[in-house]
């Protein structure tokens, strides 16, 4: 709904391709884009934790005590020209002064939330690439060290990914997820696809759509462990992700990172041990459950364009409306 998108869309749209949303309208001070703070505007939050994940790192702490010293942090100076005493956001994903901010990124894979091969030949230009920056302060040893580190921590929480989605999954292939794909208020697309359907996941109508179809993550309108799967990789692996890339451990562990993922696996399980227990004992009571109605409609659901989408071009999806490929991105 528009009321839940406002705050997306301001970061989402223009503001990426403007100039003044870094060096700041009116003023225009490149020494103010070069703050670390800048990038603070858009960059946080539950599902993109860049500017947590740097604060509370070492190298946010070394800047948040000393940035209001100019002999250690010279904003004046040019990025390339920048000795910072510790690394600014800039400093690391813009070196020397270069806008694409993606590339002194490492393998990005959605924000740390797809499965990949990180050794892949695919990804060497950029691993060293990143490693090349961290040169600039430590040596290559440590550097690759840490990129190590952070390869086995998103190899870790891949696992618990995927045993997570497969305990949904199995549940949802028994015909014991409540509610059903059938059972729900169309997602924003018009369709009834299972919410973990995502991309190639999955093939087949028994997931709810036909091959080729892809779902979408419901954030309201879907059962708890859905919801549950959703959360353990759009936050938590999301949270171990950033955390590595920034030396932020803390993100990568306590701070519902790998302890997160571990809660929420329990807690997928814990709800397929209840579902099936649930369904053995209607079963034997002959007792035939149909879901509630406000899983169909509601205040809510009624603003999704899925919604109006159903009403106004029955038989059609979002996909179907569209007058041509990648309409959709542009608006």
């Amino acid at each position: 709904p528009p009321g839940d998108t406002a705050g997306c869309t301001f970061c989402h749209t223009s503001p990426e391709e403007r100039c003044s949303t870094c060096h700041q309208r009116h003023q225009f001070n490149p020494a103010v884009a070069r703050k670390s703070e800048q990038c603070k505007t858009c960059h946080w939050g539950k599902d993109h934790r860049d500017w947590e994940a740097y604060d509370i790192s070492i190298h946010g702490t070394v800047y948040q005590v000393n940035k209001w010293d100019p002999t250690q942090f010279d904003m004046s100076k040019k990025l390339a020209d920048a000795d910072y005493v510790g690394p600014t956001c800039q400093y690391c994903h813009m070196r020397g002064g270069h806008h694409n901010v993606q590339r002194l990124s490492t393998v990005y894979t959605s924000m740390g939330m797809s499965n990949a091969d990180r050794g892949a030949p695919l990804w060497k230009e950029k691993r060293d690439t990143w490693v090349s920056v961290c040169d600039d302060c430590h040596s290559p040893r440590f550097a690759r060290e840490n990129l190590q580190a952070m390869d086995e921590a998103c190899k870790d929480a891949g696992l618990k990914y995927t045993e997570t989605f497969k305990v949904a999954e199995n549940l949802m292939l028994d015909g014991m997820g409540e509610p059903m794909p059938k059972d729900l208020a169309p997602d924003w697309s018009g369709q009834h696809i299972w919410s973990l359907k995502i991309g190639a996941y999955h093939e087949g109508d028994k997931y709810g759509g036909k091959k080729g179809e892809s779902g979408e993550f419901r954030m309201s309108n879907c059962s708890d462990i859905e919801r549950v799967c959703f959360e353990s990789v759009g936050y938590w692996m999301t949270y171990i992700f950033k955390g590595m890339a920034h030396g932020s451990w803390n993100d990568a562990t306590y701070c519902d990172g790998s302890f997160g993922m571990d809660r929420w696996l329990v807690k997928a399980k814990a709800a397929s041990e209840q579902a099936r227990r649930f369904t053995a004992l209607e079963k034997k009571a002959g007792i035939n459950w149909v879901p509630s109605e406000f899983w169909r409609k509601g205040d809510y659901l009624d603003q999704l364009s899925g919604m109006k989408i159903v009403k106004e071009f029955p038989g059609k999806t979002i996909f179907d409306l569209c007058p041509e490929p990648g309409w959709l991105d542009t608006h």
